[in-house]
């Protein structure tokens, strides 16, 4: 009896999963809203202004379209969530948290080169009372996390995938032809252009999205792409994306250092 060959491998995760996770998000975000709503119902457009509110209605969301994910996805895919989207702890060095910091406090010091943007949306969350605490645990834990699920787990993977289609050589014979997609299929492996292509169109969406807390400062989003690179390259290196959230909280909490110290223990938030 000839034994037959396992069916190929599909790449994962692709475009197709990584918009699936974005509505996820999106559906947890909807439902995130609802539910400051139904707690507020006699003073509703308060409610949704609040700063407070809208920061533990994105607490919210990122632990519901996690929660979300990790049930759907290894019903799409061959493997765990984690396992899918390459989360590796085993890749994670003690030696990634002084990384992140030393990264954070450079760019910081590099701002200070940078033309100064007017006050930022950001600048002026952290003088709302009572939120400051909220926000440092959320900078630090749950936004790394979800943000490298996001760009280094999802996008830097579905571009990669998809650079690596369209770049795969084409046959005037349809057999070879998928013979080569079979075998690409089979095989988890990027090329190098890939990656680069990959963690540049990551970072420059990475930047995008951080952009509006920044006032729009263009200086400063340059400088957020080069984080990113470092965070991506983090990610190819060592194959995990826990190892690029363990460098990327650590960044965080070298801003959230930094104005601990400069306001006096959070105690002189109008020095801002």
């Amino acid at each position: 009896m000839t034994e037959q060959n396992p069916a190929p491998t599909t790449r994962f995760p692709h475009f197709g999963h990584f918009i699936l996770f974005l509505a996820l998000t999106a559906l947890a975000l909807i439902v995130s809203a609802a539910a400051v709503a139904l707690t507020h119902p006699h003073d509703l457009q308060s409610a949704l202004k609040s700063p407070v509110n809208d920061t533990l209605a994105q607490m919210a969301c990122y632990l519901l379209a996690l929660l979300a994910a990790w049930f759907l996805f290894p019903r799409l895919w061959p493997a765990t969530f984690f396992g899918g989207i390459r989360w590796n702890p085993s890749g994670c060095r003690l030696a990634f948290i002084p990384l992140g910091v030393t990264l954070g406090f450079l760019t910081q010091a590099v701002e200070n080169f940078l033309p100064a943007p007017a006050k930022t949306p950001i600048e002026e969350i952290f003088k709302v009372p009572g939120i400051i605490w909220l926000l440092t645990v959320f900078g630090i834990v749950l936004a790394p996390i979800f943000e490298e699920i996001v760009f280094r787990g999802f996008l830097l993977p579905a571009i990669a995938i998809a650079f690596d289609y369209l770049s795969l050589q084409r046959s005037p014979d349809p057999l070879d032809s998928l013979v080569t997609l079979d075998r690409w299929r089979a095989s988890s492996d990027f090329s190098r252009q890939a990656l680069i292509f990959s963690s540049l169109i990551t970072s420059l969406a990475f930047a995008a999205l951080h952009a509006p807390q920044l006032g729009f400062s263009w200086p400063y989003v340059a400088l957020l792409v080069v984080v990113s690179l470092v965070l991506c390259t983090i990610r190819i290196l060592t194959g995990s994306v826990a190892a690029s959230s363990l460098v990327h909280a650590s960044y965080n909490a070298s801003v959230f250092i930094s104005l601990f110290i400069a306001t006096g223990g959070y105690h002189h938030l109008d020095k801002l």
